[in-house]
């Protein structure tokens, strides 16, 4: 008997095929993905979450306080569908006026 590799989602942890794309439970994407941490005064948060999305290359998105507490989670299915994106910048510009400084979270795509 020959061992297929496997791969878990990094979202729901479902064990998948290992050339798998997508989780066959969430449908998570699949693949090598890798994070990074920016810090942003908040008067220009509104303005890198735009810059970060056209990109293209960003499956997620989360912001935190300065204390590290998460203020938002933008999932990558925001970035696909722009129609529903307005609301999420109208809390970013919320958050915005409520914070000095915010930290960043983003989630890529490296393929």
């Amino acid at each position: 008997m020959i061992a297929v590799p496997k791969m878990f989602c990094p979202k729901c942890g479902t064990e998948n095929p290992d050339d798998s794309n997508f989780c066959r439970r969430c449908g998570s994407r699949l693949g090598r993905t890798f994070t990074e941490e920016f810090n942003v005064a908040a008067k220009d948060l509104v303005s890198k979450i735009e810059d970060l999305i056209r990109e293209g290359n960003v499956t997620h998105i989360v912001v935190k306080n300065e204390q590290g507490r998460v203020l938002l989670e933008l999932p990558a299915t925001v970035f696909v569908v722009g129609a529903i994106l307005a609301p999420w910048m109208a809390a970013l510009g919320a958050i915005a006026a409520l914070a000095t400084n915010c930290k960043v979270v983003v989630e890529r795509r490296s393929d």
